[in-house]
């Protein structure tokens, strides 16, 4: 099962659309992620469109429109894979801990908020993934997303994608 992750897309304050390349990974993706901060309606009606599944939450800058048809956690079981999706996890001190404690009976925790690719495994087990921002790249060199493929319950090939500067 081939997994597609973003975040903070910002359209249209950030940038006008999404990058063809993501739109393209979307297209190949068998369930997309998407961690919050979208902005607009519309770009959440074109990944509904486009995905074939899509799990997704509201970030801190999605208005009513959005808090109205979005979660703030999304949670989802793929082939014996408890995954957790929420825009904010705090600060990037104590992020393992504190997620683990909040999220005791998830195997993969995808987050957003920072703009800043991460990746790491908490005690115990849980893996936080965050993809960074497809459109607002902030304090990093490349505007990123993340690609995984989840095999017999298993996450692997996790990838860091990094988008042609505009």
């Amino acid at each position: 099962m081939r997994l597609l992750l973003m975040s903070d897309t910002h359209v249209p304050t950030r940038a006008r659309h999404l990058p063809a390349p993501l739109l393209a990974a979307v297209a190949e993706a068998d369930v997309v992620f998407h961690a919050g901060d979208w902005v607009d309606t519309g770009t959440l009606d074109l990944l509904q469109d486009r995905s074939k599944r899509l799990i997704a939450v509201y970030g801190n800058n999605d208005g009513p429109a959005l808090r109205e048809r979005l979660p703030e956690v999304a949670r989802v079981e793929l082939q014996s894979c408890r995954f957790a999706v929420v825009h904010e996890t705090g600060p990037a001190r104590g992020r393992e801990q504190r997620c683990a404690t909040r999220f005791p009976d998830t195997d993969v925790l995808v987050f957003g908020h920072s703009h800043i690719p991460w990746d790491t495994t908490a005690p115990g087990g849980l893996r936080l993934l965050n993809p960074g921002s497809p459109t607002d790249r902030r304090r990093q060199p490349y505007a990123t997303y993340l690609t995984a493929v989840l095999a017999d319950g298993r996450l692997g090939d996790v990838c860091l994608h990094r988008l042609p500067q505009r």
